[in-house]
Parts: C-alpha cells; structure tokens; sequence
C-alpha cells in the first residue's frame, strides 16, 4: 500500500522534547527500559483501517515518547496487513529512528493454512518471523513473543527456536504471552539454559481481568521477567462510553468484537461507581484503569490500543496522577467484588 497525501510534502521529524515526559519503566531485571504506555496494534492499522490515520497515531504516539510498537502476524484485518502497513509507514517517517524504537512481533495463532502455520512448532515460528520481518521492512525485531501456549509441541522445541531467533540476530529479546503461572517458570528455566534472554511476558490485565496476581507477577518477579498488560481498558467497559447506554457504533454492537451488550450490562453499575471515583481523582476512567495496573512494580508497560492520535493523548494523560490512597485502593477492590 501507498502513502498519498499532503503530509508526504513535509518529511516526518519526530518532537525534540519526546523523552521528556514519558515515564520509562525497566523490564525486570533487563537492561531495556519501556516506556510506560506502548501502542498496541492489534485494531486500527489492517487493510480495513485508514493508512493515513494509522500513520497519525504512530506519530503521535512516537512524539509522546513512546517507543514500543507491538504487533503480531496475524494483526489486521486480514492477517499480515497490520505489520505491511506498519512497514509501509515504518519505511516513510521512521527508519531512521530505527534505534529509537522496539519492535514487537508474535506467533502463535492460526495464519496460515495447513499443519504449518500455527502454534509453537520450530518450522511455524521461524517461518513466521522470516514472514514478518519481510512484511514491516526490518532486519531484526527487537522482541519476538511466542502468542500462546501449545499443548502438543514440546516446549523445549518452542524455547529452542526462540533461542535460535536470538543467536540468528532476528531478534534481540524473546518473550511469551499468555502462559499460565507454571508454564511460565518452565519456559523460564529453559530460557535460562538457553542463555536467552527473556524479558517479558504479555498477558492481558485490568480491574476486570486479574488472573495475573494469582501467581503469574509473583513468577515473573522470581525469574526477573517484566510484565506488559494487554487489554487494560477490558475491550472498552473500563470508560466513560458505556455510562449512558451502548452507542451505536460501539465495539460492544459489533458482531465480529470480543465485547457484547451482555458484558456491558452485567458490568455498568462497576462501572459507574469506578467513574465516581476516578472524576474525584480528576481522572477519566480510563486514566485510572491504566495507572491502577502500572501501581503493580512488576509491570513495565501497559499496552494501549488508539483509534485516533486524541484518544492516545487522553491514554497517556493517565501518567499524570499515577498514586493511589490505601482508602482509594480498599474503594476499588470492594466496588470490583
């Protein structure tokens, strides 16, 4: 795909004052700090979206100073259209922060068709990444992740490619995503064998969603593994949309969304008390959902999603009132059982 528009006049040159207010986070016991919010581009950046607006985002979001873009290979829609127009945009305004910026790809999930193009087989993910790095442009990401668990392979095979990633110079770091607590400490010590380095793992977490303080922070504080929570905002619930009733154009009226109009309304009475709250915090929603997770040391990141540059603006303003009182903590814990 093509970039074609007014912009393209005046050559893209990132905000001097970009570090300056973002808040950087070091990933466990790694050497790579994070900035505090990361742009995720799982929606808004496939075939179906706008180029043009999705080339907004990337540039505000950079002019922000934040400096991890997460992708996967099956981000789109269709799959594989997330990282080709990631690489089209990558190729007009941020090559040459190349070094600037930390890249993620992941594979795991179905993309191709066949007994080859899914879950955690040697030949899948490295075939994925070779895909991938085609794909955005780049000879290396800065983090590759295997997306899930696979309950066939070994995960000695699955560890071992991602070992091998690393020593191909395809990758810096390697990570997982959504491997329960004991999963975890398994791929850990095989990392650790493998004298690889895993620094994240990415799991989703939000005041809907806190399967991962059952275990999962306490592993990764053992192994010296950051955490990079997806989904904080638990697909919309946790704003100020749904207060009044489910919009129109709402994820929760997709038929193809994870959210429902069910899951809204068994949530909104939560929902409208934590708004309470988060107004005599003089914050949004969500604001307060995203710094209620970042309060946790072991997360280095909270990954946002953005449909606009305004709506990341209003994600990152969370970092303007990120402490929370013992009284506001004990108010959150009760308005969420």
């Amino acid at each position: 795909m093509q970039i074609n528009d007014k912009s393209e006049i005046k050559e893209y040159s990132a905000f001097p004052e970009r570090y300056h207010k973002m808040d950087y986070k070091r990933s466990g016991k790694s050497g790579i700090l994070l900035p505090a919010i990361s742009l995720g581009l799982w929606h808004n950046f496939g075939f179906v979206d706008s180029l043009q607006n999705a080339r907004e985002v990337l540039r505000c979001a950079f002019d922000l100073g934040i400096t991890h873009f997460d992708l996967a290979n099956n981000y789109g829609p269709p799959y594989g259209s997330a990282e080709e127009n990631f690489g089209t945009i990558f190729k007009k305004d941020f090559k040459k922060y190349r070094d600037e910026l930390f890249i993620a790809s992941k594979a795991g999930y179905d993309m191709w068709p066949g007994p080859y193009g899914n879950f955690g087989s040697r030949k899948y993910l490295i075939a994925s990444l070779d895909q991938s790095l085609k794909r955005m442009g780049l000879d290396y990401v800065d983090i590759f992740y295997h997306h899930r668990p696979d309950p066939e392979t070994p995960l000695e095979e699955t560890m071992g490619a991602l070992a091998d990633m690393v020593r191909q110079g395809k990758a810096l770091y390697v990570g997982i995503s959504n491997y329960q607590p004991k999963e975890t400490q398994e791929a850990a010590k095989i990392l650790k064998s493998l004298n690889t380095s895993f620094i994240l793992h990415q799991a989703r977490y939000s005041m809907f969603d806190r399967w991962v303080e059952d275990g999962l922070l306490n592993t990764l504080h053992e192994h010296g593994v950051g955490c990079i929570a997806f989904s904080p905002l638990a697909q919309g619930m946790l704003t100020d949309k749904y207060i009044h009733g489910i919009p129109e154009n709402s994820r929760a009226n997709k038929a193809f969304s994870y959210l429902n109009t069910d899951t809204v309304n068994d949530t909104i009475e939560k929902v409208k008390a934590l708004n309470t709250l988060a107004i005599k915090r003089e914050q949004k929603l969500s604001q307060m959902a995203i710094a209620w997770i970042l309060r946790q040391p072991q997360v280095a990141s909270v990954l946002v999603g953005a449909s606009s540059a305004n709506q990341l603006k209003e994600n990152v303003k969370a970092l303007d009132n990120l402490s929370f009182t013992v009284e506001e903590l004990t108010l959150i814990d009760k308005i969420l059982k």
